[in-house]
């Protein structure tokens, strides 16, 4: 029988722990937390000083119970969850739960699931860090309060099964805000002036205006760009003066859990929680050879530090794979400019110098090796060599006016042999070419530009912005995202966030009410604050005190207010009711805006909003009943439903008036949504027809194959494009804009 028993959270880290610990120790999961707060209370004594009421979670009982049963006859119980605060407090409800003499218990840390990171955490125990668990409780205990005390405010003024959170709800007034500014935004005009120009050899090449008598040159409009236009006509162009100035471009540190989240998003489109998951997968161990290998460190850090042997390691693979032009003579160690790092951990890395990714992409899925070779690349390009450009600056005269050309030529490519397959260097400069020389003028060149206001968030972006921020924590980004998300506070529009019109109400309910509390700088204030409840300098409980007081006040100002603020959401129409004449109001339920009577509760008439923007205005009757049919937007998309419904149970899929393309289907295309909330395009004959397609069909035929319709489609990369499925053709909206006036 083992003498040791350790307990991890995750049954696939205990696989891989298993491996390297051998008989005397038998390995366990705790599958997450055992114990938590209560689902359907508070379960915080307020008046006691924030006491919490931890409870079993829900399908534990024989978890604890084996646990419990392995401890007893234990020599020692070395408890091993993440290292993080999450994993201090599950390890602190382990022990206070299997019954242990505290003698017997040892917590250790595991940075990395490898036989030495495993062997130097059981050399290296500690006790149970209560800083630590106590900064995870006083967390959980703002979340739950605030959670608790004001998402009923939401379902009194709104409808039930709205929530609010604390960080969650300062993430969507970020978004809100964002999309406030693009609907400000007034674009302006502007021009930019070319001038594409030959040498005496015949080179080409172009050359921008940037300046007019010694000025920053600013074109506004068409007919200012005509008039610079015709006063260069006749203007003799000189080569004024050509700069050349070599320049290194440094490789940037390692992955934090940020900056991880951020490359993942913008490489490869993985929102935070997929791409967490996936390294969560890589940290605790794939088969490799029929065994179990952590292949990453810890992925929840801040910290960009690197560890001696790390730096070592990956400096001897670069060498035999690459040679000395490649390594600098020292390692390359980073430090964070942000505050409240905490440096426990390591940056994220690989644990193995030996597998490098092409090694082991053949026992990896697709999005496991894309991962990998993403955190392996970024290390190793951070103990690189510069890459090396030589920048060139072309000035020329021409009157009044000054061009420029610019060109960039990589002399060395460095770091960016492993972390760009691009090559950014571009030289459209003439080879031969020197101060004095006269240039032919080929042709002149305008192009008309508009300002653009600030971008949408993607989830990339807005990690960056809530780490900037110092709001939330490594961990948080991506369960911060995936909440507001879920709950349809916000929608995904060409990789883009952009709040719903739920969004928009919610936030706008929180931020006059509660603008104390639901703000970015107040966020920040907590998170610093249950960092120092975690370096031990303040006490949990008084940092609860602190953030309740003006949390009641602000809570019950927004008490009331919630007659008013309600009154506010609601629009006044010009309809009047069907059945007693008085005015519509328009509200809110779960479903989205309705109609409803200005005189409820005495009248309790409503009927469905109908948008002329997207919903037909013609009558639709119930083929089983006859009645009217009522349109309603579900989990799963739109949809018309019986207006006799309960009595009468039909429903119809809510079709966009364009038929299905496959041969001998008599469906028709209808809209509808995927379980994560992403809109697709399928035949309302499904299953029997499986057609389907995320781009939206438009109703115009295809002018190359006669196709039924075309389609739009979006992509972060090319925007918005007009394309056949069936040929293949690309047109612009401009080409079609006639024939797609909606």
């Amino acid at each position: 029988m083992a003498k040791n028993v350790l307990i991890v959270e995750s049954p696939s880290k205990a696989k891989t722990i298993k491996k390297y610990l051998g008989r005397d120790f038998q390995v366990l999961a705790s599958v997450g937390h055992i114990k938590d707060l209560p689902t359907k209370e508070l379960g915080i004594d307020i008046e006691k000083n924030f006491k919490p009421r931890y409870v079993t979670v829900k399908g534990k009982t024989k978890v604890i119970s084996s646990l419990k049963n392995a401890a007893k006859d234990a020599e020692m119980v070395y408890l091993a969850p993440d290292p993080d605060r999450e994993g201090e407090a599950i390890a602190w409800h382990i022990a206070n739960t299997i019954s242990v003499d505290e003698s017997k218990i040892k917590r250790v840390l595991f940075n990395e699931i490898t036989k030495k990171g495993i062997e130097y955490g059981i050399r290296h125990p500690r006790s149970i860090d209560y800083s630590l668990v106590n900064a995870q409780q006083a967390r959980r205990i703002l979340d739950r309060i605030v959670g608790y005390k004001t998402s009923p405010f939401l379902w009194k003024t709104l409808y039930s099964g709205l929530s609010a959170g604390r960080v969650q709800s300062v993430a969507l007034r970020i978004i809100c805000e964002r999309e406030a500014e693009i609907l400000a935004f007034e674009s302006e005009e502007y021009w930019n002036l070319f001038a594409d120009l030959a040498t005496e050899k015949g080179e080409e090449f172009r050359a921008q205006a940037v300046k007019y008598n010694h000025k920053t040159l600013k074109i506004s409009n068409r007919e200012e760009s005509e008039k610079h236009t015709l006063a260069l006509a006749d203007a003799t162009f000189t080569v004024e003066s050509l700069t050349e100035k070599n320049a290194k471009s440094n490789p940037t540190p390692p992955f934090t859990t940020s900056t991880f989240q951020q490359m993942a998003t913008s490489r490869y489109n993985y929102p935070p929680k997929k791409s967490m998951f996936i390294a969560q997968q890589l940290y605790e161990g794939v088969e490799i050879n029929g065994e179990p290998v952590g292949l990453i460190t810890y992925m929840r850090t801040d910290s960009v530090r690197i560890s001696g042997d790390a730096a070592d390691g990956i400096r001897n693979a670069l060498l035999e794979t690459y040679g000395p032009d490649y390594i600098p003579l020292h390692p390359r160690f980073f430090k964070s400019d942000k505050k409240n790092v905490q440096d426990a951990h390591e940056c994220i890395r690989p644990t193995r110098f030996d597998l490098s990714p092409d090694k082991v992409e053949s026992f990896l899925n697709k999005e496991q090796f894309n991962v990998y070779k993403m955190i392996w690349n970024k290390f190793a390009a951070s103990q690189m060599t510069p890459a090396e450009y030589k920048n060139k600056t072309l000035d020329i005269a021409a009157d009044k006016y000054l061009f420029r050309a610019k060109g960039k030529v990589l002399i060395f490519d460095g770091y960016l042999r492993i972390w760009s397959s691009k090559d950014t260097s571009e030289d459209p400069i003439p080879a031969q070419i020197a101060q004095g020389d006269t240039l032919q003028l080929q042709k002149l060149a305008t192009e008309q530009k508009f300002t653009a206001p600030p971008p949408r968030f993607t989830d990339g972006t807005l990690v960056k912005e809530l780490d900037n921020l110092g709001i939330g924590r490594p961990s948080t980004y991506a369960t911060i995202i995936s909440t507001i998300t879920q709950r349809k506070y916000v929608e995904t529009e060409a990789g883009k966030l952009k709040p719903t019109d739920l969004g928009i109400k919610v936030n706008k309910i929180l931020v006059s009410g509660m603008p104390d509390i639901f703000n970015v700088e107040f966020t920040g204030k907590m998170e610093a604050e249950l960092d120092e409840v975690e370096s031990n300098k303040k006490d949990w409980q008084e940092v609860m005190q602190d953030f309740y007081k003006p949390f009641e006040k602000s809570l019950s100002k927004l008490e009331g207010m919630r007659k008013e603020i309600k009154e506010s959401l609601q629009e006044k129409t010009s309809e009047t009711c069907d059945q007693c004449g008085a005015p519509l109001l328009i509200k809110w339920s779960k479903n989205g805006r309705f109609y409803a009577c200005s005189r409820f509760p005495d009248c309790k008439f409503t009927k469905p909003l109908v948008n002329p923007t997207n919903l037909p205005v013609t009558e639709k009757k119930c083929p089983t009943c006859g009645a009217d049919m009522n349109f309603k937007e579900g989990k799963f998309g739109k949809f018309w439903a019986c207006s006799k419904y309960p009595e009468c149970k039909t429903t119809l899929p809510y079709d966009i008036g364009i038929g299905c393309p496959m041969p001998g289907c008599e469906g028709m295309i209808v809209e509808k949504r995927t379980q994560k909330g992403k809109t697709f395009y399928g035949c309302s004959k499904y299953p029997s027809c499986s057609y389907a397609t995320w781009n939206k069909p438009l109703p115009v035929r295809c002018p190359n194959c006669d196709h039924p319709f075309l389609e739009r489609k979006e992509t972060k990369r090319v925007g918005v494009q007009i394309i056949c499925s069936n040929c293949k053709s690309k047109f612009s909206e401009e080409d079609l804009e006639e024939n797609l006036k909606e």
